[in-house]
Order: C-alpha cells, then structure tokens, then sequence
C-alpha cells in the first residue's frame, strides 16, 4: 500500500511540474558573439527605436501615472491639433486612471542613437527670478530686449545657416551675434522689456528662456522666449574647459556662478564665446515651453522635436542630480532648447526659485527615454 501512494505522489509531482513548465516556459541560454548581438539589435530597430512592453521598463508601475496624465491633459490642450494627438486627446478629456489610459492607448518605444547605444545626456533647467527695473540705473543695467524692429525671417538659409538675419543695403546678411548686440546699446532696433542687476544671471535666462523680474516697485512680471538672433548656441562651460578656468569634473552653473564673482573681468570674453541671443516677450504666465503651455516642474521636458514630437508622454530613467538616486517617471515633452540635440537628449524642468536651481544646475546625468506613441 505504501509503494502505491508513493507511486501516486511520484505521478502527481511530476504533473504538477511539467504544468509549471508549460505556463513559464524557460528560454535556453545560448552564448553569443558580442558582433552578432549588436548586428540582431541593429536589424530590429526601426528608426532609431524599439518597440518594448511596459514591463520592461523600470518603474513605471511605481510612478504617480494619474499625475502624469493630468500633465498629459493639460498639454493636450495645445498638442491636439497634431494628427498623431487628435484622438488620444479625446479620450484623455473623461479620463481619470492614468494606468489604465497610457497601458490601453500607447505603445512604448526604448529610444536609440545613431550608433545603436540607449543611453544619452539628461540635463536640468528651471525658472529663475532676477531683479531688475523699468528704468535704467546705476544699478540695474542690464538690459532684457524684445524682438529686434529689423530681425527678419526668411524662407532661404543666409551665410550662418540661419533664416533669421536683417536687410544691410538691399541684401539679407546674418542678424548681430551677441558680441555685437552687447556692443552697441545704443541700437534704435532694439527695445528694453527691463533691466536687471545681475549679468550673470541674465545670460542663464538666455539659456533657460523664461523667467521672473521682481521689479523695485515690487511688482512681478514673467517674461518667455520670443525670438533668436540666429546665430547657434555654444556651450560656455566647454569653453570654460577648454581654457582650463574650470575643470570637467567641477563643472557646473554654480561653478560657474563662483568663477565669475572672482574673475569679473573675463564675464564678456566667455560669453561673447556663445554667438547666440535670446529676445523676449511678457508674458501673463510662468514658465511656458514651445508647446505654448505652462510648464510643470519635474513633468515636463525639453526635447529635440527632429526625434520627439511636441506633446509625446516620453518616460526618463536617469538619477537624482544631488542624491542620486534613481529617476524614473512619466513626462511630456513641451519644450525645446538651443542644447538639446540628439535622439536621447533632454532638459528636465525643475520648476521655479533657489530649489530647482539646485537640482537643475548639478544636473547632468546619463538616461534612457521611452517614447508612449498612440495607438490609433
């Protein structure tokens, strides 16, 4: 009696087994050549992406996904005229669970570069407030322009490779760089929105493309991107590097900030450095990215559009800046950036004040980024 009840559980453990099998079948490990994996990784991407399930990627289950779909809701409101949008948009309006919308609506693609690599740069900007006034004085000084009377946009490239530029003697020549703009502000095509007290602080709104002024009455203004002198954006921190002011290992906005407070004098070299000018507009909202929406802090990004739509939910895995600890959530991209070139490029906006001056000025992490492409 006892052989057959151990023939009987023999049978029965067996079963069982072969059962787990069946509903976990287990993937042989085969070796490969390093040349033959990165040849089969080549062949399956499709314009320098990857379709993947949601599974695979790290920590999208843990992100807040009902935050991130009020962010995608509220750019929604600007990105529905895209065709690509139009009908997720629709569903979005009614939508309240955000896990449920993205997995039901998308499909995720891991983003590559052009040598098959999943990695990039992820940087950070922010909304800093400056200090200035309507008048010019002894203090404030610095001035903040609006698009130039005599900027032009034209459909035909000039001699910098740009579209923009002015009429010198019935010809379309390059617009002034910035070296020439700071050298004569006395130009009647140009107009102050105000002045401020701090250069240093004015060439990162340059960069970061909106802002506030706290004016001396007490009154705040914001002011936005309005235009560019057309002349290409060049990283003052490589310069710096390269005239070893700073090295790459200290490099960072308040590196920076300290070199300049105690070398004034080479402020204009190493800004003249970067030809690039930006002009501006007030605006009666905040931070508002190309998308034309107000811009939300550590939601929204920059990106290059040549590879990533304006409006798309782009998932970021990269790092803390300050604790490094790992990154991982939803965004939308809303914004672009003289700097953000690339198929895995982005600027992480940290919001607004001395805190996300914090974050954004030590950011420069490596990152992977998923693209959520509609379905229909």
């Amino acid at each position: 009696m006892k052989n057959l009840i151990l023939i009987i559980l023999a049978i029965f453990l067996a079963t069982g087994c072969s059962k787990k099998q069946e509903q976990i079948p287990q993937a042989p490990i085969v070796e490969k050549d390093k040349e033959v994996v990165i040849e089969e990784q080549n062949e399956n991407l499709e314009n320098g992406m990857q379709k993947v399930s949601f599974l695979e990627i790290d920590g999208f289950f843990d992100d807040d996904l009902n935050h991130a779909l009020e962010v995608f809701k509220k750019d929604c409101k600007k990105s529905k005229k895209y065709d690509e949008f139009r009908n997720v948009c629709k569903k979005a309006e009614f939508e309240k669970d955000g896990r449920k919308f993205f997995m039901l609506n998308f499909e995720p693609y891991k983003l590559f570069d052009s040598k098959a690599k999943d990695e990039g740069t992820i940087t950070g900007y922010y909304e800093p407030l400056l200090y200035g006034s309507l008048k010019k004085s002894a203090r404030y000084k610095y001035p903040i322009y609006k698009t130039p009377k005599n900027l032009i946009i034209t459909d035909r490239l000039n001699s910098n490779g740009s579209k923009r530029g002015k009429i010198v003697k019935n010809k379309i020549v390059p617009y002034d760089t910035r070296e020439q703009i700071e050298k004569n502000p006395k130009n009647k095509n140009l107009e102050p929105i105000a002045y401020v007290d701090d250069k240093f602080d004015l060439f990162f709104l340059h960069i970061q493309g909106s802002g506030k002024i706290k004016l001396d009455t007490g009154e705040i203004i914001n002011v936005g991107y309005a235009e560019q002198n057309g002349w290409p954006y060049l990283s003052i921190g490589s310069y710096l590097i390269e005239k070893n002011y700073i090295t790459k290992d200290e490099m960072s906005v308040q590196a920076m900030k300290d070199f300049f407070k105690a070398n004034p004098k080479i402020m204009d070299e190493v800004f003249n450095s970067n030809p690039s000018y930006i002009f501006f507009r007030v605006s009666p909202n905040g931070a508002t990215g190309a998308l034309n929406t107000v811009l939300t802090a550590k939601r929204n990004l920059a990106v290059d559009r040549s590879y990533i739509p304006l409006g798309m939910p782009v998932f970021l895995s990269t790092k803390n800046p300050v604790t490094k600890e790992p990154l991982n959530q939803l965004m939308v991209a809303a914004d672009v950036g003289g700097a953000i070139k690339g198929e895995i490029r982005a600027d992480f906006f940290w919001g607004f004040g001395d805190d996300a001056f914090h974050y954004a000025g030590r950011m420069k992490e490596k990152g992977k980024m998923y693209i959520l492409k509609p379905k229909y």
